[in-house]
């Protein structure tokens, strides 16, 4: 049996989710954008919660298209908030469409917004060495400082936590625990 983060429990979702991508350092725009998505409405709730509905989001979102989503009207911003398939939160609907429009606000502005924000680590992870899941923090100076940036550029529902998570997510920083397999995979 594998060693893993004991935070992914038994749930085949979520345990696919932490062998096949968490941590996995991502530099393709739309899929940063697919994060940056997932975590503003992951705020205050559980990441499972938002794992289960992905597929609905990638469908209700135009597959994450960040250019549909900046063109969004109240016809769609209406359609949005009324899909049960979703969590129908509309101040985070709001600041998805509003996010699109910053975010390529920060593509014309660096070339990419990979560019931007691996930018933050030197386009390198940082590798920690946590031994348990106690050790591993919901914020950091340099998820402030992204955090503190991000929102002076536009962004909503972009807290030092959600950053942080992002920042894990997409593999900006290691936080599987040293004894987890995946720790010297990614």
């Amino acid at each position: 049996m594998k060693n893993r983060c004991s935070w992914c429990g038994s749930d085949p979702l979520y345990v696919d989710y932490h062998d096949d991508e968490w941590g996995v350092p991502v530099y393709e725009d739309e899929k940063l954008f697919e994060f940056l998505i997932l975590e503003t409405f992951q705020a205050g709730l559980s990441w499972i919660t938002v794992l289960k509905k992905r597929e609905n989001f990638r469908t209700a979102f135009d597959n994450f298209d960040y250019k549909k989503i900046s063109d969004y009207g109240e016809d769609k911003f209406e359609e949005l908030i009324t899909d049960s398939g979703i969590i129908r939160n509309k101040l985070k609907v709001r600041a998805t469409i509003s996010n699109a429009q910053a975010f390529m606000k920060i593509q014309k502005e660096f070339g990419s917004f990979s560019k931007y924000i691996w930018g933050f680590v030197n386009g390198k992870p940082i590798v920690n060495n946590w031994k348990t899941l106690n050790e591993i923090p919901a914020t950091t100076e340099l998820s402030d400082k992204i955090s503190k940036d991000l929102k002076k550029r536009g962004f909503k529902f972009v807290g030092s936590t959600v950053i942080y998570a992002h920042m894990q997510a997409t593999g900006m920083v290691n936080d599987h625990i040293t004894d987890c397999f995946r720790y010297k995979e990614v």
